[in-house]
């Protein structure tokens, strides 16, 4: 079995398309405001809409309000939140209980040590996301930035998780291989401007990591 793939920061209705034709498992939808891949409420429900039933749609907030959380499961009724801010595991617990959804809690990752603070989150999230630690005027992630893929065998909890940071078509089966990775997760690594997906370099990303 290769590894289940999410793309993440769709914003076209063609960007759909493309994920449905290539059989995508995950596809995420940005709603954090200072993103480029930021999306309105209206267009994420376009979107949504598009979806193929076996695709599961992932909401990407940061730091979010109870109205914030409300209004995403209103608009895309994702499978799952992806939070991918400084939310303590009390407040992930939170948003579990009033969203009746599967939790994703991205991470930052620079080195083993930063796997100490991902089991604080252990009986909350159901999947994790590591991602690279942002640069300081940097997002909370999708900005093409990679961390050391071997600090992911100090990895040692029971939860699923995503690889994330600087993927790329290029590159993916050399992660895969040093990571173990079970899904992996891109954004700006299939984009020819920050927002804009490109078709071909989604088809050879997915077929890289089916190759791999």
């Amino acid at each position: 079995m290769s590894a289940a793939i999410k793309i993440c920061g769709v914003t076209k209705p063609q960007d759909i398309d493309a994920l449905n034709e290539l059989r995508v498992e995950l596809v995420g939808f940005n709603f954090y405001k200072p993103s480029p891949r930021c999306l309105s409420m209206e267009r994420a429900a376009q979107l949504a809409a598009k979806c193929r039933p076996q695709m599961e749609r992932v909401a990407l907030l940061v730091d979010p309000s109870d109205d914030d959380v409300d209004e995403a499961l209103g608009m895309v009724s994702p499978h799952r939140l992806q939070l991918h801010g400084t939310e303590t595991a009390q407040r992930v617990s939170e948003i579990k209980r009033r969203s009746h959804c599967a939790i994703i809690k991205a991470l930052p990752i620079s080195g083993p040590e930063d796997f100490q603070i991902a089991a604080t989150y252990a009986d909350c999230a159901d999947w994790f996301l590591f991602d690279a630690k942002p640069p300081q005027d940097g997002m909370p992630g999708g900005n093409g930035e990679a961390f050391d893929w071997a600090a992911l065998k100090a990895y040692d909890l029971e939860q699923p998780y995503l690889l994330a940071g600087g993927l790329s078509a290029d590159n993916i089966a050399e992660a895969m291989r040093v990571s173990g990775a079970p899904m992996v997760d891109i954004a700006s690594g299939v984009e020819s401007a920050p927002g804009e997906k490109d078709p071909a370099m989604m088809a050879e990303f997915v077929a890289a990591v089916r190759d791999a």
